[in-house]
């Protein structure tokens, strides 16, 4: 492509997101990052622009559609284009007991409904507003960050409401990925990997930096690349 390719990052005032928003502007693209607090987006801008990197900002609730809209809108009035897509954003909000019985039997209506907004129906809530662009473009790249804990392979009573979103958010990259039909696009998830953020905590086994360069390839995937799949590091793994 000779136009500069454009990316948006969803959940990205920081942790993984802000990573991600440092590597793909690094990479070539015109990056906008997006997060629910306006106030975080702005320091999380600053910071980025501090190391000498430049993306430009936007809000974004995944939660609610009129600002994800409103965000696509923005990208392609500040950019003509959307190439690249990477659905960031999510939450761990399981109040239960971690794991066993009683987190699964204990976990509250509110919390699955709560941790589904986010995880699953946000990321389809991007996807939604962001593929009609990219199919009249021919081209794009969606990734939908989800997690090792939404694979059916290896699921297990810990955080369910986290492990059943994030694998309800896998299932929406299958969806979208059936829709491809001829156009240039790519519509695949992600696991990060457990990383030390405010999520995974400091005992975490990875860093940001390293979870987000195994993301950013598939941003990046050829014509002939893979479509809904499940990768790991570029490698695919077991819905």
């Amino acid at each position: 492509m000779n136009q500069t390719r454009v990316a948006l990052v969803t959940g990205a005032n920081r942790g993984i997101g802000l990573e991600l928003c440092r590597q793909l502007a690094g990479s070539g693209f015109k990056t906008v990052l997006s997060s629910r607090d306006e106030r975080l987006g702005a320091v999380a801008v600053q910071q980025l622009a501090a190391d000498g990197i430049e993306v430009l900002y936007c809000p974004m609730d995944v939660t609610k559609r009129f600002t994800v809209d409103r965000a696509i809108d923005f990208v392609l009035g500040a950019c003509g284009r959307l190439d690249a897509l990477v659905n960031n954003a999510g939450a761990l909000l399981d109040e239960a007991p971690a794991s066993g019985a009683s987190a699964v039997l204990e976990t509250t209506d509110a919390t699955l409904l709560d941790s589904f907004q986010v995880n699953a129906l946000g990321v389809y809530r991007v996807c939604r507003a962001a593929f009609p662009v990219m199919q009249d473009q021919g081209y794009g790249r969606i990734v939908n960050v989800t997690s090792g804990a939404g694979s059916l392979a290896r699921m297990t009573s810990r955080h369910p409401a986290y492990r059943i979103s994030k694998a309800a958010a896998n299932a929406v990259t299958r969806v979208f990925a059936d829709l491809v039909e001829d156009a240039d696009i790519k519509v695949n998830s992600a696991t990060p990997g457990w990383v030390r953020t405010d999520m995974g905590g400091p005992d975490a086994d990875r860093d940001v930096a390293t979870a987000a360069a195994g993301i950013v390839p598939l941003t990046q995937l050829p014509v002939e690349g893979p479509n809904g799949e499940f990768f790991f590091d570029g490698q695919p793994v077991e819905w």
